[in-house]
């Protein structure tokens, strides 16, 4: 074992003790009120939940076709895309204390039919002038699987470490009078991340997770792309029972990529509500 990874263990076992403590001594001496403040909710193998996500879009993308340079085209202001809320599942299987498998689903899918384009830009090679009607669908959709270990676990919260494989697909299609262009590209990403969860009182819960991932220099070099990837969750949960509860979060969003022929900027950002069932 390396001199970096027995400080490192040294050092989480040493705050757990710590933090542990005081826990510990509660048990033994005030049973009956370490049991009143236990944490609801925090008793469960599998959980899901289900939000309506009033996402604010910015949606920059580029491409190229035979050799003909692309436009920057702004989906939301050169092709009229407008705010809409979105749904949001995420599902969580936890076949013990400290591991948790983690699923979400973003299913994200614009439409506008017949918009007036307003400034002349070029996109797969075809050029569109202002005053052609555009219909515009674009399918943003994407899935996040991962896995978490939370290496410090309390009786009212955690702190954990995390890995995650998030698969976008970038569909646009746009028609018109001058014929149909489309282009499609899958953007798998992985990213780390860290999750956070506190309980101000014993049916509050609060929750903090960032992911996060940049494609190094030399790989980018490598594949002729780059990328990168940004999502922060911040939500507090009501629980009811420790069955049923109620959420409230604020959700960003971002995806960069480019490669030889295309190139994206997505982001999102917003707060959502939903609910939230554990068994």
């Amino acid at each position: 074992m390396s001199k970096s990874v027995r400080v490192y263990v040294v050092f989480t076992l040493g705050i757990a003790a710590i933090l542990g403590a005081p826990a510990m001594a509660l048990a033994q001496f005030r049973p009956a009120t370490a049991q009143a403040q236990a944490a609801v909710g925090e008793d469960y193998h599998v959980e899901a939940s289900y939000a309506w996500w009033n996402a604010e879009p910015e949606l920059i993308v580029n491409s190229e076709s035979l050799g003909i340079l692309g436009s920057d085209v702004n989906l939301i202001g050169d092709l009229g895309i407008e705010q809409k809320r979105l749904g949001k599942l995420d599902v969580v299987l936890r076949p013990s204390k400290k591991h948790r498998l983690k699923f979400q689903r973003l299913p994200i899918k614009y439409e506008t039919d017949a918009f007036p384009v307003t400034r002349e830009f070029v996109f797969n090679g075809q050029r569109y002038r202002v005053g052609v009607p555009v219909s515009t669908t674009a399918d943003l959709s994407s899935y996040s699987f991962g896995y978490e270990y939370d290496f410090l676990y309390f009786p009212r919260g955690f702190v954990g470490a995390s890995i995650n494989a998030r698969y976008t697909n970038i569909n646009v299609d746009l028609s018109s009078p001058i014929g149909r262009e489309f282009f499609e590209q899958v953007a798998p990403i992985p990213a780390y991340g860290f999750a956070g969860r506190g309980y101000p009182t014993k049916n509050l819960a609060v929750d903090f997770e960032m992911q996060f991932f940049n494609i190094p220099d030399s790989l980018a070099k490598t594949i002729e792309g780059d990328g990168s990837y940004r999502d922060t969750d911040i939500h507090a949960t009501y629980n009811f029972t420790k069955n049923v509860g109620a959420q409230l979060g604020w959700h960003r969003t971002s995806i960069f990529y480019t490669t030889d022929t295309d190139g994206g900027d997505l982001k999102f950002k917003g707060w959502y509500f939903g609910g939230v069932a554990r068994f």
